[in-house]
Protein backbone atom coordinates (compact mmCIF):
# COMPACT_ATOMS: atom_id res chain seq x y z
CA UNK A 1 0.00 0.00 0.00
CA UNK A 2 1.52 3.35 -1.03
CA UNK A 3 2.44 6.26 1.43
CA UNK A 4 -1.14 8.52 0.14
CA UNK A 5 -3.02 5.12 0.58
CA UNK A 6 -2.07 4.21 4.19
CA UNK A 7 -2.55 8.06 5.29
CA UNK A 8 -5.84 7.64 4.03
CA UNK A 9 -6.85 4.74 5.62
CA UNK A 10 -5.72 6.03 8.64
CA UNK A 11 -7.74 8.55 8.46
CA UNK A 12 -10.49 6.88 7.69
CA UNK A 13 -10.31 4.79 10.19
CA UNK A 14 -9.92 7.66 13.16
CA UNK A 15 -13.54 8.92 11.50
CA UNK A 16 -15.17 5.09 12.01
CA UNK A 17 -13.73 5.14 15.27
CA UNK A 18 -15.64 8.13 16.50
CA UNK A 19 -18.54 7.29 14.98
CA UNK A 20 -18.48 4.03 16.49
CA UNK A 21 -18.20 6.49 20.05
CA UNK A 22 -21.13 8.01 19.19
CA UNK A 23 -22.76 4.51 18.54
CA UNK A 24 -21.96 3.28 21.80
CA UNK A 25 -22.55 6.76 23.58
CA UNK A 26 -25.99 6.97 21.62
CA UNK A 27 -27.06 3.15 22.93
CA UNK A 28 -26.19 4.22 26.14
CA UNK A 29 -27.33 7.55 27.51
CA UNK A 30 -29.73 8.41 24.52
CA UNK A 31 -31.37 5.19 23.87
CA UNK A 32 -30.56 5.36 20.36
CA UNK A 33 -27.84 3.96 18.64
CA UNK A 34 -28.59 5.73 15.52
CA UNK A 35 -29.06 9.16 16.86
CA UNK A 36 -25.88 8.85 18.37
CA UNK A 37 -23.86 7.28 15.56
CA UNK A 38 -25.78 10.91 12.86
CA UNK A 39 -24.85 13.28 16.14
CA UNK A 40 -20.55 12.24 16.32
CA UNK A 41 -21.03 11.68 12.20
CA UNK A 42 -22.04 15.48 12.22
CA UNK A 43 -18.98 16.56 15.08
CA UNK A 44 -16.68 14.73 13.15
CA UNK A 45 -17.40 16.43 9.86
CA UNK A 46 -17.97 20.11 11.22
CA UNK A 47 -14.79 19.70 12.65
CA UNK A 48 -13.02 18.34 9.67
CA UNK A 49 -14.55 21.30 7.55
CA UNK A 50 -13.55 24.50 10.48
CA UNK A 51 -10.35 23.14 10.40
CA UNK A 52 -10.02 22.54 6.70
CA UNK A 53 -10.91 26.24 6.07
CA UNK A 54 -9.62 27.89 9.32
CA UNK A 55 -7.31 25.98 10.93
CA UNK A 56 -3.99 27.49 9.49
CA UNK A 57 -5.39 31.35 10.84
CA UNK A 58 -6.20 29.45 14.77
CA UNK A 59 -2.20 28.27 14.50
CA UNK A 60 -0.33 31.20 13.02
CA UNK A 61 -2.46 33.58 15.89
CA UNK A 62 -1.66 30.93 18.49
CA UNK A 63 1.89 31.91 18.00
CA UNK A 64 1.47 35.38 16.93
CA UNK A 65 3.63 34.31 13.70
CA UNK A 66 4.76 38.02 12.61
CA UNK A 67 3.86 37.79 8.39
CA UNK A 68 7.10 39.63 6.97
CA UNK A 69 7.84 41.14 3.59
CA UNK A 70 10.95 40.55 1.48
CA UNK A 71 12.26 43.75 2.38
CA UNK A 72 12.12 42.44 6.21
CA UNK A 73 14.47 39.48 5.30
CA UNK A 74 16.06 39.67 2.13
CA UNK A 75 17.95 36.06 2.87
CA UNK A 76 15.29 34.30 4.31
CA UNK A 77 12.53 35.27 1.28
CA UNK A 78 15.69 34.04 -1.27
CA UNK A 79 15.78 30.77 0.00
CA UNK A 80 12.00 30.16 0.01
CA UNK A 81 11.29 31.60 -3.11
CA UNK A 82 14.06 29.25 -4.35
CA UNK A 83 13.30 25.79 -2.28
CA UNK A 84 9.42 26.32 -3.59
CA UNK A 85 10.50 26.54 -7.68
CA UNK A 86 12.97 23.41 -6.70
CA UNK A 87 9.78 21.36 -5.51
CA UNK A 88 7.87 23.12 -8.50
CA UNK A 89 5.11 25.00 -5.68
CA UNK A 90 3.54 28.59 -5.57
CA UNK A 91 5.75 30.95 -3.54
CA UNK A 92 4.49 30.08 0.42
CA UNK A 93 4.12 33.11 2.53
CA UNK A 94 6.45 33.41 4.97
CA UNK A 95 6.50 34.57 8.97
CA UNK A 96 8.30 35.22 11.59
CA UNK A 97 8.00 33.02 15.10
CA UNK A 98 9.19 35.98 17.83
CA UNK A 99 10.42 33.12 20.19
CA UNK A 100 14.02 32.06 21.08
CA UNK A 101 13.72 28.63 21.28
CA UNK A 102 14.85 27.48 17.61
CA UNK A 103 11.85 25.74 15.62
CA UNK A 104 9.52 25.68 12.46
CA UNK A 105 6.16 24.36 11.09
CA UNK A 106 4.43 24.79 7.92
CA UNK A 107 -0.01 25.30 8.21
CA UNK A 108 -2.10 25.79 5.19
CA UNK A 109 -5.24 24.34 3.30
CA UNK A 110 -3.16 24.29 -0.30
CA UNK A 111 -0.28 25.75 -1.78
CA UNK A 112 -2.43 29.08 -2.36
CA UNK A 113 -2.79 29.38 1.30
CA UNK A 114 0.14 28.27 2.77
CA UNK A 115 2.72 29.68 5.31
CA UNK A 116 6.17 28.60 6.41
CA UNK A 117 6.76 29.85 9.59
CA UNK A 118 10.16 29.80 11.23
CA UNK A 119 11.33 31.34 14.55
CA UNK A 120 13.32 33.48 15.52
CA UNK A 121 16.04 31.27 17.41
CA UNK A 122 16.38 28.85 14.75
CA UNK A 123 17.56 31.84 12.10
CA UNK A 124 20.00 32.84 15.02
CA UNK A 125 21.35 29.01 15.32
CA UNK A 126 21.58 27.38 11.75
CA UNK A 127 23.59 28.48 8.87
CA UNK A 128 22.18 28.75 5.43
CA UNK A 129 22.90 25.12 4.30
CA UNK A 130 20.82 24.05 7.14
CA UNK A 131 17.97 26.65 6.99
CA UNK A 132 17.68 25.38 3.46
CA UNK A 133 17.05 21.41 4.29
CA UNK A 134 14.66 23.04 7.20
CA UNK A 135 12.78 24.85 4.46
CA UNK A 136 12.87 22.22 2.48
CA UNK A 137 11.28 19.91 4.76
CA UNK A 138 8.66 22.61 5.43
CA UNK A 139 8.06 22.83 1.39
CA UNK A 140 7.80 18.87 1.45
CA UNK A 141 4.91 19.31 3.87
CA UNK A 142 2.98 22.25 1.70
CA UNK A 143 3.94 20.36 -1.55
CA UNK A 144 1.82 16.65 0.25
CA UNK A 145 -0.58 18.56 1.72
CA UNK A 146 0.63 17.19 4.57
CA UNK A 147 -0.66 20.13 7.29
CA UNK A 148 -4.32 19.49 6.13
CA UNK A 149 -4.27 15.80 7.13
CA UNK A 150 -2.43 16.57 10.16
CA UNK A 151 -5.23 19.61 11.45
CA UNK A 152 -7.77 17.00 10.60
CA UNK A 153 -6.06 14.03 12.75
CA UNK A 154 -5.39 16.17 15.73
CA UNK A 155 -9.16 17.67 15.13
CA UNK A 156 -10.81 14.26 15.49
CA UNK A 157 -7.52 12.78 18.28
CA UNK A 158 -8.70 15.84 20.04
CA UNK A 159 -12.29 15.57 19.97
CA UNK A 160 -12.05 11.68 21.02
CA UNK A 161 -10.42 12.63 24.11
CA UNK A 162 -12.66 15.86 24.84
CA UNK A 163 -15.58 13.50 24.56
CA UNK A 164 -14.38 10.73 26.51
CA UNK A 165 -13.25 12.68 29.54
CA UNK A 166 -17.26 14.36 29.52
CA UNK A 167 -18.47 10.87 29.17
CA UNK A 168 -16.34 9.42 32.02
CA UNK A 169 -17.53 12.69 34.38
CA UNK A 170 -21.11 11.93 33.47
CA UNK A 171 -20.33 8.49 34.00
CA UNK A 172 -19.37 9.45 38.14
CA UNK A 173 -21.72 11.41 38.72
CA UNK A 174 -24.51 9.37 37.46
CA UNK A 175 -26.80 6.87 39.41
CA UNK A 176 -27.01 4.54 36.46
CA UNK A 177 -24.99 1.40 36.76
CA UNK A 178 -21.87 1.38 34.77
CA UNK A 179 -21.09 -1.02 32.09
CA UNK A 180 -17.15 -2.50 32.11
CA UNK A 181 -17.15 -2.97 28.77
CA UNK A 182 -18.44 0.86 27.74
CA UNK A 183 -16.14 1.57 30.95
CA UNK A 184 -13.25 0.43 29.34
CA UNK A 185 -13.74 1.71 26.28
CA UNK A 186 -14.32 5.50 27.41
CA UNK A 187 -10.46 4.67 28.74
CA UNK A 188 -9.19 3.41 25.98
CA UNK A 189 -10.74 5.47 22.75
CA UNK A 190 -8.13 8.62 23.93
CA UNK A 191 -5.56 6.08 23.68
CA UNK A 192 -6.58 4.64 20.44
CA UNK A 193 -6.81 8.11 18.61
CA UNK A 194 -3.94 9.19 19.97
CA UNK A 195 -1.64 6.06 18.88
CA UNK A 196 -3.51 6.98 15.44
CA UNK A 197 -2.87 10.45 14.96
CA UNK A 198 0.67 9.53 15.93
CA UNK A 199 1.00 7.13 13.42
CA UNK A 200 -0.02 9.40 10.48
CA UNK A 201 1.99 12.06 11.97
CA UNK A 202 5.16 10.10 11.88
CA UNK A 203 4.48 8.60 8.20
CA UNK A 204 4.65 12.31 7.34
CA UNK A 205 7.59 13.05 9.22
CA UNK A 206 9.96 10.59 7.93
CA UNK A 207 8.29 11.62 4.51
CA UNK A 208 9.04 15.28 4.60
CA UNK A 209 12.41 14.75 5.42
CA UNK A 210 13.09 12.40 2.81
CA UNK A 211 11.10 14.74 -0.29
CA UNK A 212 12.88 17.54 1.49
CA UNK A 213 16.55 16.20 1.23
CA UNK A 214 15.20 15.39 -2.93
CA UNK A 215 14.30 19.14 -3.49
CA UNK A 216 17.27 20.49 -1.03
CA UNK A 217 19.42 18.62 -2.94
CA UNK A 218 21.34 17.83 0.61
CA UNK A 219 20.60 15.60 3.00
CA UNK A 220 23.27 16.01 5.54
CA UNK A 221 21.88 19.39 6.01
CA UNK A 222 18.92 18.84 7.00
CA UNK A 223 20.46 16.27 8.95
CA UNK A 224 22.76 18.66 11.26
CA UNK A 225 20.11 21.23 11.43
CA UNK A 226 17.68 18.46 13.33
CA UNK A 227 20.50 17.60 15.45
CA UNK A 228 21.46 20.86 16.69
CA UNK A 229 17.01 21.71 16.80
CA UNK A 230 16.54 18.56 18.95
CA UNK A 231 19.68 19.69 21.11
CA UNK A 232 17.99 23.24 21.80
CA UNK A 233 14.69 22.36 22.17
CA UNK A 234 15.56 19.62 24.84
CA UNK A 235 17.52 21.89 26.89
CA UNK A 236 15.00 24.82 26.63
CA UNK A 237 11.73 23.59 25.93
CA UNK A 238 8.61 25.45 24.61
CA UNK A 239 6.40 25.83 28.19
CA UNK A 240 2.69 27.68 28.34
CA UNK A 241 1.21 26.72 25.13
CA UNK A 242 -1.07 23.38 23.74
CA UNK A 243 1.07 20.61 23.43
CA UNK A 244 -1.48 19.00 20.62
CA UNK A 245 -0.01 21.60 18.00
CA UNK A 246 3.39 19.34 18.49
CA UNK A 247 2.93 17.33 15.31
CA UNK A 248 3.49 20.61 13.29
CA UNK A 249 6.51 21.62 14.17
CA UNK A 250 9.61 20.06 12.54
CA UNK A 251 10.80 18.54 15.72
CA UNK A 252 9.09 18.54 19.07
CA UNK A 253 9.56 21.61 21.15
CA UNK A 254 7.27 20.82 24.48
CA UNK A 255 9.15 18.38 27.47
CA UNK A 256 9.90 15.07 26.68
CA UNK A 257 9.03 12.71 29.63
CA UNK A 258 8.95 9.03 29.18
CA UNK A 259 4.95 9.18 28.54
CA UNK A 260 5.42 11.84 25.74
CA UNK A 261 8.26 10.04 24.55
CA UNK A 262 5.95 6.60 24.04
CA UNK A 263 3.02 9.09 21.98
CA UNK A 264 4.96 11.18 20.79
CA UNK A 265 3.68 12.52 16.98
CA UNK A 266 7.52 12.59 15.91
CA UNK A 267 10.15 9.52 15.00
CA UNK A 268 12.67 10.01 16.95
CA UNK A 269 15.72 12.44 15.82
CA UNK A 270 18.13 9.68 15.66
CA UNK A 271 15.94 7.53 13.15
CA UNK A 272 15.16 10.66 11.21
CA UNK A 273 19.04 11.88 11.17
CA UNK A 274 20.32 8.23 10.39
CA UNK A 275 17.94 7.66 7.32
CA UNK A 276 19.05 11.18 5.91
CA UNK A 277 23.11 10.43 6.53
CA UNK A 278 21.89 7.08 4.52
CA UNK A 279 20.36 9.25 1.51
CA UNK A 280 23.71 11.14 1.21
CA UNK A 281 25.47 8.02 0.90
CA UNK A 282 23.69 5.92 -1.15
CA UNK A 283 22.34 8.50 -3.75
CA UNK A 284 23.11 11.11 -6.03
CA UNK A 285 21.48 14.84 -5.76
CA UNK A 286 24.06 16.73 -8.00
Amino acid sequence: MGYRAKTGSLLAFMMIFMVGIGYLLGGYFMGNWILGTLIFLFIAAAMNLISYFYSHKFILKHYNAQPINESDNPKLFKIVREIAYEADIEMPKVAILPMSIPNAFATGRNEDNAVVAVSEGLLRLLNDDELKGVISHEVAHIKNRDMMVMTIAATLAGAVTFMARMVWWQMLFSRRRMNPIFLVTMILAPIGAIIIKMAISRKREYHADEEGARISKNPNALADALEKLETSNRKNPLKKQNPTTASLFIVNPFTKSTFVKLFSTHPPIEDRVENLREMAVNFSYL
